[in-house]
């Protein structure tokens, strides 16, 4: 009997969690604001962070610019692209779980990225060690631009924009600057990030065969790089190597599913690219095969 009760109990708890997790078809007030005070908390907080653990470290100094754009092989401008898309897809998401219109969805959810970054660029013109970045910007919009586009030509998000890393040799000769341990070493280390383009075979071919979840992913990624600057003196022997990677990929949020749980762990997930082989092309005209590509 006991035995009995666990279950049930446990299987009303599940169905109560899954209909907590289904986006509400009309404007459900009491979300809204849950969603509006809980990402104006998490920015505020966030940013508050930001200056006392990171800015304060550093003099203040009058509003500047910098053009830092041929640092790192644009590596850390692919990163404000991902940043900024990915940030615009949960605001818009959240808001649609609370039954917000679509329009508002991605005037107010799709463009959080490119606020909350703006203002980190903007706490960057401040600081004596940085600046603010006209190509950091540009990048921030084009990461709002490739969600928001794609909402008002497509409806839906036939290219996904995702992120993979595998650890390299690099950050243990500069573990102050590209990260000391897997932790660090996963958002400073730009020699082991990749960037992907993946886009589903089925938006664009619309063919029976080919599973609907099914992704064609382009990649950028670079090596070689112990500083951003490639004319650093202390650093001029340094290997700086463009990577193009051509694989394939698996969007998560395509896999059928009743369960709201597993929807909503598949759309958390789907920011990783699933590991595949891949072909390597690089700019020194080398052609690599990799059997599992992180």
């Amino acid at each position: 009997m006991a035995f009995f009760l666990v279950v049930s109990h446990s299987l009303y708890s599940q169905s109560k969690l899954n209909q907590f997790l289904k986006s509400s078809d009309t404007l459900n007030k009491p979300r809204r604001n849950i969603v509006v005070l809980t990402e104006a908390s998490l920015a505020t907080l966030t940013l508050v962070g930001l200056n006392q653990l990171w800015y304060a470290d550093y003099p203040r100094s009058k509003f500047k610019t910098i053009n830092d754009s041929g640092e790192w092989l644009q590596m850390d401008k692919m990163g404000h692209v991902f940043s900024s898309y990915q940030l615009g897809r949960i605001g818009a998401n959240t808001l649609s779980w609370s039954g917000v219109s679509k329009k508002d969805q991605l005037l107010y959810g799709s463009t959080l990225g490119l606020g909350f970054l703006t203002a980190v660029e903007v706490m960057d013109g401040f600081s004596e060690e940085w600046g603010f970045s006209w190509t950091d910007m540009a990048a921030n919009v084009a990461g709002t631009g490739l969600h928001v586009g794609q909402e008002l030509l497509w409806q839906e998000q036939r290219i996904l924009l995702k992120y993979s890393f595998h650890r390299t040799k690099y950050a243990q000769q500069r573990p102050n600057k590209l990260g000391n341990g897997l932790s660090e070493e996963f958002l400073k280390d730009y020699n082991g990030q990749t960037y992907w383009l993946s886009a589903n075979f089925n938006s664009f071919l619309k063919t029976n065969g080919i599973p609907n979840w099914l992704n064609l992913a382009f990649g950028y990624g670079a090596e070689g790089m112990l500083t951003g600057d490639p004319n650093d003196v202390l650093f001029l022997n340094q290997n700086r190597t463009r990577q193009y990677y051509l694989s394939l990929d698996i969007d998560l949020s395509r896999i059928k599913t009743n369960s709201n749980l597993l929807k909503t762990i598949f759309d958390v997930f789907n920011v990783i690219k699933v590991p595949f082989p891949a072909i390597e092309l690089n700019s020194n005209g080398r052609i690599k095969w990799h059997y599992i590509y992180f």
